[in-house]
């Protein structure tokens, strides 16, 4: 008998571990993201051929995921049910993706992480205004902590920035992002207990694929041929680093820890960008930064435990 409790203990602490470790490398994936687009912006390449290469490299995996699906899965699904699902696709993976990668042709990777990781406070606002959803005192403290260290830090940013205007443009672009990602994550609540996690992340992917490509043959008149071939490593970096393998490994943490746990290792994703920015791209990483940071980190940790 005690074996056998110390047995379970065992699996249920090396499951855990397990989630962890999957949870860090989804945080740490989605972190690089910001990283690769900076270092592709240094070829003289757009917004929409970075976007473009990402998709074009991670579709397969996304099809590969598919997979195992049985044919009778599919079955019973109304037009009412994929209309929903391709609008949550165009307006998560795609819109929400290219104004994020536009406004990093302005503003440094850390800060647009930071900005980016305010989506849940979005979440509350929107469920407020249009779901009539209510939450404590504590959960708007924590999310004027949060906005707090967003000041501080974008603050520091615009003392230092030599072209003003360009900061602004930048952030108007990536909060624009930020809002469409939570409108995206309201939508999709109940759309995914339908379709299942995996599953929806990978047809919402899919579904965005045929609108970054029309998009891309719109504006670029160069074509993919002929790119600098660090550009299609960027590319690749992007398809699988961070977007195929943080997906899966988001997808097994929650197995594993659940939704709340995991959510909570997340946190350290802006650290990632910070320091993987300093250390790569060669941005600025001050005290007044870090300050800001942890502000932030702060806010949307009190908001995730007093909801």
């Amino acid at each position: 008998m005690t074996a056998s409790v110390a047995n379970k203990t065992s699996h249920a602490a090396l499951a855990e571990g397990r989630g962890v470790l999957f949870a860090i490398l989804a945080a740490g994936g989605f972190a690089a993201k910001a990283i690769f687009v900076k270092i592709g912006y240094r070829y003289a390449v757009g917004a929409e051929t970075l976007l473009m290469l990402r998709m074009l490299f991670a579709m397969p995996f996304f099809v590969w995921m598919l997979w195992p699906v049985q044919p009778d899965a599919w079955r019973g699904k109304t037009l009412g049910d994929w209309s929903r699902l391709i609008m949550l696709g165009l307006l998560g993976y795609y819109l929400s993706s290219y104004l994020d990668f536009v406004g990093l042709q302005f503003i440094s990777a850390s800060l647009e992480r930071l900005t980016l990781f305010l989506y849940p406070t979005l979440v509350l606002f929107i469920s407020c205004l249009f779901l009539g959803k209510r939450y404590s005192s504590k959960v708007w403290w924590g999310v004027a902590v949060a906005y707090l260290g967003m000041v501080v830090t974008f603050s520091r940013d615009v003392a230092t920035a030599g072209q003003s205007v360009r900061l602004w443009q930048g952030m108007a672009r990536v909060v624009a992002s930020t809002v469409t990602y939570a409108i995206y994550l309201v939508g999709s609540g109940e759309v995914i207990a339908y379709w299942g996690a995996t599953r929806f992340a990978a047809l919402a992917s899919l579904v965005s694929c045929p609108a970054v490509f029309a998009h891309f043959a719109m504006v670029s008149s160069a074509g993919l041929l002929g790119l600098p071939w660090p550009v299609y490593g960027i590319g690749l970096a992007m398809g699988l680093i961070s977007t195929v393998i943080p997906v899966w490994c988001l997808n097994q943490s929650i197995r594993c820890l659940g939704a709340g746990r995991a959510s909570s290792v997340a946190i350290i994703g802006p650290v990632i960008t910070m320091g993987l920015g300093w250390l790569i791209l060669g941005e600025s990483l001050t005290p007044l930064q870090l300050v800001g940071a942890g502000l932030v980190i702060a806010g949307i940790v009190l908001v995730g435990r007093s909801k």
